[in-house]
């Protein structure tokens, strides 16, 4: 018998970004990849996702953006897309922007790491820290956007020596080119599986529950 690849004891689902200033109607930048989330029809797909990966077990984090006044003070040579998201206050803790898009937000117990304030969910977050105390191997990436946060995110973990696993009809980016940036030139360089929800899901392991 084939071992599924995907223990879900030792599978993480990372979610990057499932904020409402990319997901609601009224984000602030809502109104720019709205486009592409109603072509990938995103928030449905996501929804299947978590909540099957929740009926089998596997470990779900949510990874959010966020910044304040203060986020960049140390950063000598700002991109202008950060100092466009702070003039503007994109992602802001504590905003309505920056809080979890409710179809979609963490449920008790699920782990929600530390804010990540430019691409990578790694650097000045806890989200390896607390991937090593629940005993992960593997990551598996859905989210927002997948050129950006979710490959970077990715890239990190593959550096890191996570099994990493990017889901194809489970990320958008604002443009038609970055998707396919991303999906056909970055995920395949960057991952050791790309491949869809389905497949995926198909490939977990289910808990063991007593």
């Amino acid at each position: 018998m084939t071992t599924p690849p995907y223990p879900a004891e030792r599978t993480a689902l990372v979610l990057v970004d499932l904020l409402n200033d990319f997901l609601a109607d009224e984000g602030k930048l809502n109104g720019l990849i709205a486009p592409m989330l109603k072509e990938m029809d995103l928030t449905a797909r996501l929804a299947h996702l978590i909540e099957k990966s929740r009926e089998r077990g596997v470990r779900i984090f949510y990874s959010p953006h966020g910044i304040d006044e203060h986020s960049f003070d140390d950063v000598t040579s700002l991109l202008p897309v950060f100092q466009g998201a702070l003039d503007n206050q994109v992602f802001w803790k504590g905003s309505y922007g920056g809080d979890f898009y409710q179809p979609l937000r963490p449920r008790d117990g699920e782990t929600v790491i530390s804010h990540h304030r430019m691409f990578d969910s790694f650097v000045g977050t806890d989200l390896d820290q607390q991937l090593k105390a629940q005993g992960i191997e593997r990551v598996v990436l859905a989210g927002l956007t997948a050129h950006t946060c979710v490959e970077g995110t990715g890239r990190h973990a593959l550096e890191a020596g996570y099994h990493v696993t990017y889901l194809t009809d489970a990320v958008a980016e604002f443009t038609e080119a970055a998707q396919r940036a991303a999906v056909d030139l970055s995920y395949p360089t960057f991952g050791h599986a790309v491949t869809t929800i389905d497949a995926f899901l198909a490939g977990v392991e289910p808990a063991v529950t007593a």
